[in-house]
C-alpha cells in the first residue's frame, strides 16, 4: 500500500481515538496528559517491536502521530503560564514530559522482553 495512505489512515485512526478519549476526560489538561503518555507507550512499544515498515507508518506516524498532542501541551501550558496558575504549569510540563519519556521507555522494553 502506498505509505502516504497508510500515514493518512493511520492519522484518522488516532485523530478519532484521541476526540473520543477526551470526552471522557474531561478535566483542564488531564486529557492532553492521558493521550501523550498512551501514545508514547505505544510509539516505544512499537519503534522496539520487530515489526515491518507498513505497521511503523501506519501506527507510529499516522496513528500515535494524530494521536498525541504536543502542541496543545505546549498552548496549555503557555496559558497556565500566562493566567498565573503558574505552579500547576510547571506540573504540567514535568507529568507530561516525564510520563511520555517514561512511557516510552517502558514500552520499548516490554516490547523487546515479548519480542
Amino acid at each position: 500500500m502506498n505509505s502516504a495512505l497508510l500515514v493518512g489512515v493511520g492519522g484518522v485512526l488516532g485523530a478519532l481515538a484521541r476526540h473520543l478519549l477526551g470526552e471522557r476526560i474531561d478535566t483542564r489538561t488531564a486529557d492532553t496528559l492521558a493521550v501523550n503518555v498512551l501514545g508514547s507507550f505505544a510509539l516505544g512499544a512499537l519503534v522496539a517491536a520487530p515489526v515491518d515498515e507498513s505497521l511503523r507508518l501506519l501506527f507510529g506516524t499516522g496513528f500515535c502521530g494524530a494521536f498525541t498532542t504536543f502542541s496543545t501541551f505546549t498552548f496549555e501550558t503557555v496559558r497556565l503560564f500566562e493566567t498565573g496558575d503558574r505552579k500547576r504549569a510547571l506540573v504540567v510540563v514535568a507529568a507530561n514530559l516525564g510520563g511520555a519519556l517514561a512511557a516510552v521507555a517502558l514500552g520499548a522494553a516490554l516490547a523487546g522482553a515479548l519480542g
